[in-house]
């Protein structure tokens, strides 16, 4: 019990190094909040706008999509509502699925690029046009180029990906 409390305390406070102690401690990575529904101490740290927290508890197995992310206690929510749009970035990259309709405070090239992360990061598109399209550039060798012709390609090819 005392592993839990310590938990939330360093959640709310925004202390990864005690977030990590606590849940080495043995403290769930998935607690339950006062309606029963798993996902507190992700809520927490998504509402308080703590995106090192976020990515620390998403990486010890806390959930970051749920079946119906338009719910008040899903992540995504919970970062919209404390107008986070950091945690809404990483939370997109870390694969919560957006509703559509849903207004994040991103932009849409924000969105875009925190989508292509996200199936980048899961691999699920590993073998699709869009990352075979890509190329790693050397940015201390690009000096002079005109990077918005890249940056355009990049959001069509993104764009392309999404209609698939």
């Amino acid at each position: 019990m005392a592993t839990t409390l310590e938990l939330i305390k360093a959640i709310r406070s925004g202390r990864l190094k005690k977030v990590r102690a606590a849940l080495d401690a043995g403290a769930p990575v998935e607690l339950a909040d006062g309606h029963g529904d798993p996902g507190l101490p992700m809520g927490i740290a998504c509402f308080m706008g703590f995106v090192d927290i976020v990515r620390e508890l998403a990486a010890r197995g806390a959930r970051v999509n749920l079946p119906d992310n338009r719910l008040p206690t899903s992540p995504l929510s919970m970062a919209v509502r404390g107008q986070r749009t950091e945690v809404v970035r990483a939370l997109i990259e870390l694969g919560a699925k957006l509703p559509p309709g849903m207004v994040t405070g991103l932009s849409e090239q924000e969105l875009l690029v925190a989508e292509w992360e996200a199936a980048r990061r899961q691999g699920a598109a590993a073998d699709s046009e869009l990352l075979q399209a890509v190329e790693e550039i050397d940015m201390t060798a690009t000096l002079g180029t005109d990077t918005q012709v890249l940056e355009q390609d990049m959001l069509r090819a993104a764009r392309q990906q999404r209609k698939a």
